[in-house]
Formats: structure tokens, sequence, C-alpha cells
């Protein structure tokens, strides 16, 4: 039973790792979409001041919005059972899409499941919540089962960077839970002018 177990958290630990597909608290749903020969423009309203978006957009978040491109993440762990307060979980790279779609490629070995993908949403004028899932294996090869990883973050755009607090549910393959890992997550944005000490 305790070789189960630690079979568990390390196949966890390794699907977290892989900055797998991380998100955080919050029910992401795709976008809605908008008929793209509509030519109106649709005014939300955001801290009391409107905010006008051409809806001729595929998706009112997407062309333009400040999210996407490419970052840098950092996810640790903070008020997860087993796991220390600080303890780094994953480093992925992040890419963020402008159709409402996010790629994940994490620092875990490539053999346990090391890309992941979801879709975002914008909550707010800087605020975003993600929907992620992965699939995990352990070093054998093995089927673990699907993670799912929610992030609701907030964009600080004067110094391109962004956090929030994300949760990771690691899943059997009958839909189980096998482990829950909760967290900060951080991110720096990857310019063409980045160097690689910078995301080391």
């Amino acid at each position: 039973m305790r070789r189960i177990y630690g079979s568990v958290i390390a196949a966890t630990l390794a699907f977290v790792s892989l900055g797998m597909c991380f998100a955080s608290q919050a029910a992401a749903q795709c976008g809605s979409f908008v008929s793209s020969h509509v030519e109106t423009v649709q005014p939300q309203l955001w801290d009391g001041q409107p905010q006008f978006t051409d809806a001729s957009f595929a998706q009112q978040e997407g062309e333009g919005d400040h999210i996407v491109g490419f970052w840098k993440a950092k996810f640790v762990s903070e008020g997860s059972s087993g796991i220390p307060d600080g303890t780094l979980i994953d480093s992925p790279f992040v890419q963020w899409h402008d159709d409402g779609t996010e790629i994940m490629n994490s620092t875990r070995v490539p053999a346990t499941g090391n890309y992941c993908m979801g879709v975002w949403r914008k909550t707010g004028k800087l605020d975003y919540e993600l929907n992620h899932f992965g699939l995990s294996f352990d070093t054998s090869g093995n089927f673990v089962g699907p993670a799912q990883i929610r992030e609701e973050i907030t964009l600080d755009e004067k110094t391109d960077q962004y956090s929030g607090n994300f949760k990771i549910d690691q899943y059997n393959p009958a839909g189980k839970l096998l482990q829950e890992i909760v967290g900060q997550v951080t991110a720096k944005r990857v310019t063409v002018d980045t160097t690689v000490d910078q995301v080391l």
C-alpha cells in the first residue's frame, strides 16, 4: 500500500512537474465565438470603465490581448498536502494563443508526458483563467491518468509578468482523484531579446 501511494505521489509530482498543464482554480471555458461577418462594436465594463472590442474577432479576448505570447513560468507549492511550501513543482515554457488556446512544455521527463494543452478566457481587464489537461505516465510508461490544471492569474503589463494561483488534480484512468497540488504560479514574458540565462 505504501509503495502504491509512493508511486502515485511520484507520478503526480512528475506530471505536475512537467508544468504539465497547469491551470488554477477557475472553471475556464472556451470564449464565445462571434460570426466573422459581424462588424459591430460591443462595450464591456471593467472597473466601471467601458472597454470596447471589435465583435468581428473570433473571440473577444483574442487578437491583441496582452496575455498572448511566450512565457517562462514557475509553479511553487503552497498549502499542498504532503508537499512542503516553497517546493518548485515545475518551471515550464508556456505559449498563450490569440484563439483562446494554450500549450505548455514542462521540465518533467518527456516519457512521463511533458506537453499539455489548455483553453483560457479573460475575466477582467488584466485577469484570466485557464483550464488545462495533460496525460500522465510513470517512468515505466504506464498510464497514470489525466491531470487537470486550473489557473487564475493577473497580468502586470508594466513588468510583463503575471502571477496567481494554480490547482492540479491528478486522476487515475477511471477518474478517481489521486492527488491535489495547489500553490502560486508566476511567469515572465520571453521576447526576441531574452537570453538563455534569463530563462534558467
